[in-house]
C-alpha cells in the first residue's frame, strides 16, 4: 500500500504539482474502420519517479476524499461500476482509467490557468479532491452526459491551494469526448472534437491557435520559381515546414493534432492502438530538457513516464513505460468486478528496460 498522509502529499504529489515541468501531457484520439474509438495519452515529470501503480477497484469500494488538512474527511463514494486505473504518486490519485461500462478519464495538468473554488468546511461532504475525481467518475459514471450531471453536486477543490489544477478528458463508447475545465470557480465542459489535450491555456484557445497553423499540409510543397532560380523541397515532409518542434503545451497540441489528422485510418481496434503509441513516441521528452543545464535531479530514463492507449469498446487499457517499452495490456472483459479484491501493483518493479539478447550460433 501506498503512503496516505499529508507530509507525503507535501513533499511528492503536491511538489509534483507546484513545479512548471509537471505540465507535460499529451493526449490524442484514433478511430478505426471498424468503429473503434481510441484515446491515448502521455505522462510527463522530469523532477523523480512518480511510483506509478495499477488499480483495479470492484464494485462497491469506498473510498474517501482528502481536504486540506491531509485527512480523508471529505466526499466518502463507493464505486457502482469497476473499474481499472492507473495512478501517480499514491493509489488514490488515477491520472487515467477505464471502468466496465467503457467510459474513459483521464486528468491532465493545468497550471496558472485553473481555479476550483474554495474549500469550506461546511460542505467537505460534497468535496471532492481533484487528484481523486477521476477515481470517484469511473465508479460513478457510464456516459459523459452522467459526467456532466455528476458534477453538478460536488466541489471539487484542491488538497494543496499552492500546487497546480488540473483539467480532464472523459470519453465514452459512443465515440463522444468532452474536457472539464474549472475557471474562477466556475465548471466548464466542451467538447473536443478534435480529441486532442495538452494543457494550459484553455481547451477554446488552442483550438484557436490551429488557425496560426492553415499554412500546414501532408506531404511536400511543390516546386516554384524565385526570379532566375528553382525552389525544391530538400527532404519529405516539407509540407509541415513551420510546425512547432518543442515541449510547450500550445506546440505539442498543433503538433498532436497534425499528426493525428494526417495518419492512415487502421482498419481495427488493436493495429489503432498500436498506431496511437506510435504516434506518441514523437511526444517522449527527453530527460533534462525541463530543467537549467546539469539541473535535472532524477535519475529516470525519460521524463514521460508512461503512456497509455484504452480501447473503450472492447474494455482493454494498454500501457508501456519508461522502464520497460513492452506494450502491456489489462482486458476489463476477463475481471470480474463483483468478485475481485482491490489492489494497487506497481507498473514496474525492476527499474529497467528489458534487453532480449540474441545468439548467433
Amino acid at each position: 500500500m501506498m503512503k496516505s498522509t499529508l507530509p507525503f502529499l507535501a513533499l511528492t504529489g503536491c511538489s509534483l504539482l507546484l513545479s512548471p515541468s509537471a505540465d507535460a501531457c499529451t493526449g490524442i484520439t484514433l478511430k478505426s474502420k471498424d468503429g473503434a474509438t481510441i484515446v491515448a495519452r502521455t505522462i510527463e515529470w522530469g523532477g523523480s519517479d512518480l511510483n506509478s501503480h495499477y488499480v483495479v477497484v470492484p464494485r462497491g469500494y469506498t473510498q474517501s476524499s482528502y481536504i486540506p488538512d491531509g485527512t480523508k474527511n471529505g466526499m466518502t463514494f463507493t464505486a457502482r461500476y469497476g473499474f481499472v486505473g492507473i495512478a501517480v504518486e499514491q493509489e488514490e490519485f488515477v491520472a487515467e482509467g477505464l471502468n466496465e461500462a467503457g467510459l474513459s478519464a483521464g486528468l491532465f495538468y493545468f497550471p496558472r490557468t485553473g481555479q476550483y473554488k474554495d474549500y469550506v468546511l461546511s460542505e467537505k461532504d460534497k468535496s471532492i479532491s481533484d487528484l481523486q475525481l477521476v477515481s470517484w467518475i469511473l465508479g460513478e459514471c457510464a456516459t459523459v452526459d452522467q459526467v456532466k450531471a455528476a458534477l453538478e453536486n460536488v466541489r471539487v477543490i484542491a488538497i494543496d491551494p499552492r500546487a497546480s489544477t488540473v483539467h480532464w478528458r472523459f470519453a465514452d463508447t459512443s465515440g463522444r469526448q468532452i474536457v472539464l475545465e474549472i475557471i474562477g470557480g466556475e465548471v466548464r465542459f466542451y467538447d473536443n472534437p478534435l480529441g486532442v489535450l495538452t494543457n494550459s491555456p484553455e481547451l477554446p484557445w488552442h483550438l484557436t491557435n490551429l488557425n496560426n497553423y492553415v499554412n500546414l499540409f501532408p506531404g511536400s510543397a511543390p516546386s516554384q520559381r524565385l526570379g532566375a532560380i528553382e525552389l525544391n523541397s530538400l527532404g519529405a515532409g516539407s509540407g509541415f515546414l513551420g510546425i512547432p518542434g518543442d515541449i510547450t503545451p500550445p506546440s505539442r497540441f498543433v503538433r498532436a493534432a497534425f499528426y493525428q489528422a494526417t495518419a492512415p485510418q487502421q482498419p481495427t481496434a488493436l493495429k489503432t492502438v498500436l498506431q496511437a503509441l506510435q504516434i506518441l513516441n514523437s511526444f517522449d521528452i527527453p530527460v533534462g530538457i525541463e530543467f537549467a543545464q546539469g539541473q535535472a535531479p532524477a535519475d529516470i530514463p525519460s521524463a514521460t513516464q508512461w503512456t497509455s492507449a484504452t480501447d473503450m469498446g472492447n474494455r482493454v487499457i494498454y500501457f508501456r513505460t519508461m522502464y520497460n517499452s513492452t506494450i502491456r495490456s489489462i482486458d476489463l472483459n476477463k475481471i470480474d468486478f463483483s468478485r475481485v479484491k482491490y489492489r494497487a501493483v506497481e507498473l514496474d518493479p525492476v527499474k529497467q528496460q528489458p534487453v532480449q539478447a540474441i545468439k548467433i550460433q
